[in-house]
């Protein structure tokens, strides 16, 4: 998923540098109101919590490994416009200290990670949330949607910037049908890896799930949050 130096031609790096720095400016901006003094750590510990996962890999195929992207569960937890800064410096830390992605190819990384994998993955969570506030079970098969569908939609940003400007050989038809299925695959990881860390905080914490929360709300709505009151008084 991480694009190296050369994969993209100028133009196109110089594209998608700009598109992610407008959206991480934007999600700057929209993260003001979404984050205090409560969730902001929890904020860092998502980001700190992503990059640890994203140095370690599971096997997909023979030869073939990948890794949670974050972008779903960082954005069920924190929101979207949180979501993507945690996934964008996570990126960045990546480029810069284990040379994870060039970078010059950072913007393009940026967008189809954090940008367009986390709106994705945060779209699909919102239209499920009746489900995800009925019950433990409904939310971890909510957060497993998101995460699978957020994994498959970077990949087509993968496979849209390497339209726009890709360097390699490789025919386009190749690179879709080698990324799509290739990352179906990994989205059932990332799926699981995303069900299970939501189910955890849900279970000890459900007020610090940004979708439980309905947005903005700061207080728990959804019967997993109640009957965590409930047992607590």
């Amino acid at each position: 998923m991480h694009m190296s130096d050369g994969l993209l031609d100028v133009p196109a790096s110089l594209l998608f540098g700009a598109v992610a720095v407008a959206g991480v400016a934007v999600a700057v901006v929209f993260a003001r109101r979404d984050l205090d003094d409560r969730t902001a750590p929890m904020a860092g510990l998502v980001a700190a919590f992503v990059f640890a996962t994203q140095m370690l890999n599971f096997p997909v195929l023979p030869g073939v490994s990948g890794h949670l992207l974050g972008g779903a569960l960082a954005a069920i937890l924190v929101g979207p416009w949180a979501g993507a800064l945690c996934v964008s410096i996570v990126l960045v830390l990546q480029a810069l200290l284990f040379a994870d992605g060039g970078l010059t190819a950072l913007g393009a990384n940026i967008t189809n990670m954090a940008l367009l994998g986390t709106a994705a993955g945060y779209l699909i969570a919102v239209a499920l949330r009746p489900f995800a506030v009925r019950s433990r079970a409904g939310l971890v098969t909510v957060a497993f949607t998101a995460a699978f569908v957020n994994t498959v939609v970077a990949a087509l940003g993968f496979v849209g910037e390497y339209a726009i400007g890709g360097h390699g050989s490789v025919p386009l038809g190749g690179v879709a049908a080698a990324m799509v299925g290739v990352h179906c695959l990994i989205g059932i990881g990332e799926g699981v890896l995303t069900a299970l860390t939501v189910g955890a905080v849900a279970s000890a914490r459900p007020d610090l799930v940004y979708l439980l929360r309905g947005g903005r709300e700061t207080r728990p709505r959804s019967p997993i949050g109640a009957r965590r009151q409930e047992g607590a008084a």
